[in-house]
């Protein structure tokens, strides 16, 4: 049990201290009705005074457990990821739903942060450690507008994913970091760069993290896509017309293991190749939970007010106390006013009328 005071003590002792010792001076100095109604003020304070501190139990949730390790989800949304190609003939965007809740699951106690890319990067999520945010996500996420395209580009995420994890090795160097990239590898736009892979190395981010994988969703046959316009009724799982290469045919995409491969070679990570919605437990089995909570678990400590039964005291008083005084209120007004007039020219005593007797023979 602890108070935990809706206001400072001194302020409480000032506002209580003198109530009470009213209470118990018109209790000694009454009688009767009086001194019972004082019982009743003087309960009535006391209750108050119980409330204003604030008895409460301390709870610790031991099950609330929070690591220092950060999860970032970096996703390929360009229209290549909508190739019907995985497990069967299921978009590929549904195999990373599938994996990002299922890594979530696998590490509940982290921050999570989502990072999409198409014609453009763009932060989805900040770091946080709502795994529902991450779950509600992946369970809206669509490929990027048709008409929009701009091809693929594994890259294109490097300056934003450089930014983010640099930030936040500044902000909590001690903290883990863990980056999955969920992609297809397919880079029809890379930037032709100097890192003689068609695209920019992902090297210079190596020593950021410290674990995660690279996920690659396809088949060396390819798959077609469906056209979205940002509406419902297109994109994977409908039944919109497919996306057509430069002869009018249905494109076919088909995914980039060697640019996928390099890429996670670069990060220092592992790669896998995702065609089924097989466990991700592997991924994350190098990542010992409990010794990172073992500098990073926060203890939550919630308190159980129970000064519930004193406020429903408290208001079995303040009625009590109204009827008490509502029923006073008509003794004040029951004598006449002309009454207080006659007394004072009485001087209190009441009027004698003298009746003459025996005016009559009868009174000679």
């Amino acid at each position: 049990m602890t108070l935990r005071m809706m206001w400072p003590l001194w302020l409480t002792l000032l506002v209580f201290a003198p109530l009470l010792a009213l209470a118990v001076w018109r209790i000694r100095t009454s009688h009767g009705q009086r001194r019972r109604d004082w019982w009743r003020r003087g309960a009535i304070v006391t209750t108050a005074l119980v409330i204003a501190l604030t008895p409460s139990i301390p709870r610790t949730l031991e099950e609330s457990l929070i690591t220092n390790v950060e999860m970032y989800f970096v996703v390929d949304r360009t229209g290549s990821m909508a190739a019907e190609d995985y497990d069967g003939e299921q978009a590929r965007l549904v195999g990373v739903q599938q994996d990002m809740v299922a890594l979530t699951q696998a590490m509940p106690a982290a921050r999570y942060s989502i990072l999409a890319f198409d014609s453009q990067t763009t932060s989805q999520l900040p770091l946080t450690t709502d795994s529902r945010a991450v779950r509600s996500w992946a369970d809206t996420v669509s490929q990027e507008i048709t008409n929009f395209s701009a091809g693929s580009a594994i890259d294109r995420p490097l300056a934003a994913l450089t930014q983010t994890l640099t930030a936040a090795a500044e902000r909590n160097p001690e903290n883990v970091r863990l980056v999955f990239l969920f992609s297809d590898g397919e880079n029809t736009d890379g930037s032709g760069s100097e890192a003689g892979e068609g695209f920019d190395s992902f090297a210079e981010l190596e020593p950021l993290v410290d674990g995660g994988a690279v996920l690659g969703y396809g088949t060396p046959d390819g798959g077609t896509m469906r056209s979205y316009d940002g509406s419902s009724d297109t994109g994977f799982g409908t039944d919109a017309p497919f996306i057509t290469d430069e002869t009018g045919q249905p494109a076919v995409s088909r995914i980039d293991e060697t640019t996928l491969r390099t890429v996670a070679d670069q990060l220092g990570v592992s790669y896998t190749h995702r065609i089924t919605p097989d466990s991700v437990e592997p991924l994350v089995e190098g990542v010992d939970v409990e010794q990172i909570a073992a500098d990073g678990r926060r203890d939550l400590t919630t308190y159980e007010d129970v000064y519930w039964p004193f406020a429903i005291l408290l208001a079995l008083l303040l009625a009590w106390e109204a009827w008490a005084l509502a029923r006073e209120v008509p003794k004040s007004g029951r004598k006449h006013p002309r009454d207080d007039d006659d007394d004072e020219h009485t001087g209190g005593r009441a009027d004698v009328v003298a009746v003459p007797v025996g005016t009559g023979n009868g009174g000679r």
